[in-house]
């Protein structure tokens, strides 16, 4: 039986490859998740605010050391709240690379086009297989225009793609007024792969202390709906490869997720609940089901799933929902 499948160019022994997270902080750990049988790893993210303190004294342009910027600077992490500095970061990639087989790919996040991104170099220079590149913000400017955004991270990656050999992936969150608009204009700026999606964090508010209170959850199988959504729809309509990433917790989840479009599946909360080795019960799932469907090979079941044999998709999605709350109360 063939679990193979291809993501950025590599050729995979199956998708189950680890997300950006904890697991990329420390060598050892590394290869814990190389010995368990993950297929690749994104180490965790290094930020744009790391990097622009580290080499210009500034966050989001505002100097550190300026008294009447101090509140909004104490918003953000000090440098030693971070796992690795932006030179250690390269270090590490160096080492973790020297030790593994498996694809290694770091991982920059940010909001910007700006100087930050030629750490992007360093990167590619320490070693790192491919680069994927989370774009995350929260627009709270009111003038600020959609496609403004859009036009940021399209420049963001044809200019990485201008200076840089390796893969790139861009890594998004959902809201766009038109996603599948922005997949297709990434697509045309190079991207060699689309990570789906970026989850939302949202702090929470306190009322003893009148305060926010940031939290973070780990994911469940109750946001993977969303993304599917998306695999299948782009599926066979963009050239990047697709990754899933968020809401896969259980076998049937990377099932649902490969027959939606997805080429490789990435997985964090499961393993940090099971621990690595629970990619074996993740590959076993997936092993069975193939030998049910009598399917020998991984491509016959991608996309089946998807929209890409539909002629009339907008009205299927129409359909679909108008379907969905016709069924309440029914059963």
């Amino acid at each position: 039986m063939d679990t193979s499948t291809s993501y950025l160019g590599f050729r995979l022994p199956h998708p189950f490859i680890v997300g950006a997270s904890p697991f990329g902080y420390h060598l050892d750990m590394v290869k814990r998740v190389e010995d368990a049988g993950c297929a690749a790893i994104v180490l965790h993210s290094l930020f744009e605010e790391q990097i622009t303190l580290a080499r210009e004294g500034t966050i989001a342009h505002m100097d550190v050391f300026e008294s009447e910027l101090a509140e909004a600077v104490a918003y953000f992490p000090s440098s030693t709240d971070y796992a690795l500095t932006p030179d250690a970061y390269a270090e590490h990639i160096t080492r973790v690379k020297r030790s593994v087989r498996i694809p290694v790919i770091a991982s920059l996040n940010g909001r910007t086009t700006e100087n930050w991104l030629r750490f992007a170099t360093v990167i590619e220079q320490a070693g790192a297989d491919a680069l994927e590149l989370n774009i995350y913000e929260v627009v709270t400017d009111l003038d600020v225009q959609g496609i403004a955004i859009e036009h940021r991270i399209s420049d963001v990656v044809k200019e990485l793609k201008r200076v840089l050999k390796i893969p790139i992936a861009v890594k998004l969150s959902p809201f766009f007024a038109a996603f599948g608009n922005i997949a297709q204009q990434l697509d045309r700026a190079g991207a060699d792969g689309l990570v789906m999606f970026n989850r939302f964090y949202q702090p929470d508010i306190d009322i003893r202390t009148i305060a926010s209170v940031p939290r973070v959850e780990l994911s469940t199988s109750a946001e993977l709906l969303l993304r599917l959504r998306w695999l299948a729809i782009l599926h066979g309509r963009v050239r990047p490869s697709l990754a899933v990433t968020g809401g896969v917790a259980t076998p049937n989840d990377g099932i649902k997720s490969i027959l939606a479009g997805a080429d490789v599946v990435q997985m964090v909360s499961a393993l940090l609940r099971h621990g690595p080795a629970y990619v074996t019960a993740m590959r076993h799932g997936l092993e069975q089901w193939m030998d049910w469907n009598k399917m020998s090979r991984l491509d016959e079941m991608r996309g089946r799933s998807s929209l890409h044999m539909t002629s009339e998709r907008a009205a299927f999605e129409r359909a679909n929902y108008i379907r969905t709350l016709q069924s309440w109360g029914r059963h």
